[in-house]
């Protein structure tokens, strides 16, 4: 009974993201809407949107392999493992062993290389353009993503996401430079990896900005569906993963009854709202840069995980 009670809370938090990722992306379009002083569509309007999707026929070119019909399903796959592995309201799960910051990276890179590959199979000049602008961001966002990880590896001593966070809910971490630093760099690739603004508007078609919408511009139907629940998703997993780090309080052990559970769970929505709406607010406040600029952007965070790492060299009290 005990293991049934395991996997229904594991297979619990693995719909909980499924559920909420649209509602994320469409809590910022509202947010940013209102902002500007727009009446917006609702806050339900993705979930809509994939139904729609859903319920289309595809169309494919006459020239789409059998890989531009597969990384859909690929991509999906592979960004809802990475964002079922974070924790969200609890701890201590029955496959938190997996739910390793690296492999995390690792199932992130798999999807961001399908995309990519399907935005260039068809042979627009669209697809290869957006492929490979993406593959310039993830040349930079993967390793400063990965500095990002060795410095809280190097303060929590593991990788393993639930001791991580248990370390962090213990207060033991206190205040650190590095950690601070390793905050910003996060940030900083989950905008680009997410291509938000200032490195990509999410909302137009401009040929000479768009990068993630030129890779995704020849699917239709269930395809586009895949892919856009797959971008939500991706959303809801960054900030899931900032919030566990660098703001654990509510997050309860996977042995503590009913009432933590749900105060959890309860926690992480009002972390995602709070999240949301922070990341809406800074949309509406900068303008979108150059894409010459985006190395430059993408580049601090890697300096700052780059930093981070070295001050706890220096000092592990830094």
């Amino acid at each position: 009974m005990e293991l049934i009670g395991n996997l229904l809370l594991q297979a619990v938090q693995m719909l909980i993201v499924l559920a909420l990722a649209p509602g994320l992306t469409g809590l910022v379009r509202k947010i940013k809407a209102r902002l500007l002083r727009r009446r917006g569509a609702s806050i339900l309007q993705p979930y809509r949107d994939l139904a729609r999707l859903m319920r289309k026929e595809v169309v494919l070119a006459e020239n789409a392999s059998w890989l531009f019909r597969v990384s859909p399903y690929t991509i999906f796959a592979a960004t809802w493992v990475a964002a079922a592995l974070v924790p969200t309201f609890a701890i201590g799960l029955h496959f938190s062993w997996t739910a390793d910051l690296i492999a995390i990276v690792a199932l992130l890179g798999s999807a961001r290389f399908f995309l990519a590959l399907a935005g260039m199979d068809v042979g627009t000049s669209f697809g290869g353009l957006g492929a490979s602008r993406e593959m310039m961001i993830g040349a930079l966002a993967e390793p400063a993503m990965l500095l990002m990880v060795f410095t809280v590896a190097l303060v929590a001593g593991s990788t393993e996401l639930s001791n991580v966070v248990a370390f962090m809910e213990s207060g033991e971490v206190g205040i650190r430079v590095s950690m601070g630093m390793a905050l910003i760099a996060l940030t900083i690739v989950a905008l680009a990896e997410n291509a938000r603004i200032p490195v990509d508007n999410p909302a137009t078609h401009l040929e000479l900005t768009m990068v993630h919408e030129a890779m995704v511009l020849e699917y239709s139907g269930r395809h586009l569906a895949m892919i856009e629940l797959a971008a939500s998703l991706k959303l809801l997993l960054y900030m899931a993963l900032i919030g566990c780090i660098f703001v654990p309080w509510g997050i309860a052990p996977a042995t503590a009854g009913v009432g933590e559970l749900v105060a959890g769970f309860a926690f992480f929505l009002a972390k995602l709202a709070v999240g949301g709406t922070l990341l809406a607010v800074f949309e509406t406040s900068v303008a979108k840069m150059r894409v010459f600029r985006v190395p430059d952007f993408i580049g601090a965070a890697l300096m700052l995980g780059l930093l981070g790492t070295l001050l706890l060299f220096v000092s592990r009290s830094l």
